[in-house]
């Protein structure tokens, strides 16, 4: 690492919680391979809440798909979590 990374590094962690947030936000966005995912991602998050709207699909509270996913595949994606 050159030492403007490590100036750039120690300006970035003196900005605050939400800059930080914004700067992360702005440096993926830089990484992301296809322009156009964001636009299909959009797209995808709108027929799902229209099948959820229409009652075509059912939505489960978050804990039970995890007790069902950890009931499905036991030791599978066993992580720690520091919440």
């Amino acid at each position: 690492m050159s030492i403007d990374f490590e100036v750039l590094k120690a300006e970035a962690l003196r900005l605050s919680p939400a800059d930080r947030l914004h700067l992360v936000d702005m440096l993926a966005a830089s990484l992301d391979a296809d322009p156009g995912a964001e636009e299909e991602w959009d797209a995808i998050a709108d027929v799902r809440e229209r099948e959820l709207d229409s009652g075509v699909v059912e939505a489960f509270p978050l804990e039970e798909v995890i007790a069902r996913l950890e009931a499905h595949y036991p030791g599978e994606g066993q992580t720690s979590s520091s919440g």
